[in-house]
């Protein structure tokens, strides 16, 4: 069944996101963290003042050449978003990060993160020339199956990496796109 692509929103500078979107991301962060999402916070719940800071250091890093913002809507809502970062250290310039991939539980199935996953793959290759993304995902949360089916293939992983609670370690799977 082929993927149904949503309309996605591109931010390049902190200027362009207003207080409302910011207060959007941090609720969406919010949500998808105490749903049990792999978004960047290790413990769950968590709430504004986890959130909030956390995008505020998101926004103000934001440039066209290194760090851009992307966000998908439906009917005014925010229901995901993910940024796309690179160093443009010599060496390593032609590759950039996926971080915080996020979609809102309640529209999870609908297309919202693969449309996001595609952008940021166009955006990537034709407006910031790179020629392969990374990601890091959390285990035990089927994201490998998820970016598996937008092209991405495992290549590693570092074994109990991430620990989400005294008794809770899991990997983090090391995932490649590469030709863009």
């Amino acid at each position: 069944m082929p993927i149904r692509l949503h309309p996605v929103q591109q931010f390049t500078s902190p200027g362009e996101v207003t207080p409302a979107m910011r207060r959007k991301l941090t609720a969406c962060w919010v949500e998808v963290t105490n749903a049990g999402g792999a978004a960047g916070f290790p413990l769950s719940p968590v709430d504004e003042t986890h959130a909030a800071p956390a995008v505020d250091g998101i926004l103000a890093t934001l440039a066209p050449a290194t760090h851009r913002l992307l966000t998908a809507t439906t009917d005014g809502e925010l229901v995901g978003w993910l940024t796309i970062r690179r160093d443009t250290f010599e060496l390593i310039a032609h590759w950039g990060t996926l971080h915080h991939v996020q979609t809102r539980p309640a529209v999870r199935g609908r297309g919202f993160g693969a449309s996001l996953v595609h952008e940021a793959r166009r955006i990537a290759r034709d407006e910031m020339g790179l020629t392969q993304l990374r990601l890091a995902a959390r285990g035990g949360a089927g994201l490998e199956d998820f970016y598996g089916r937008l092209g991405w293939r495992v290549v590693g992983r570092w074994p109990r990496a991430l620990r989400l609670a005294a008794d809770d370690y899991r990997d983090e799977v090391l995932m490649l796109l590469d030709p863009l």
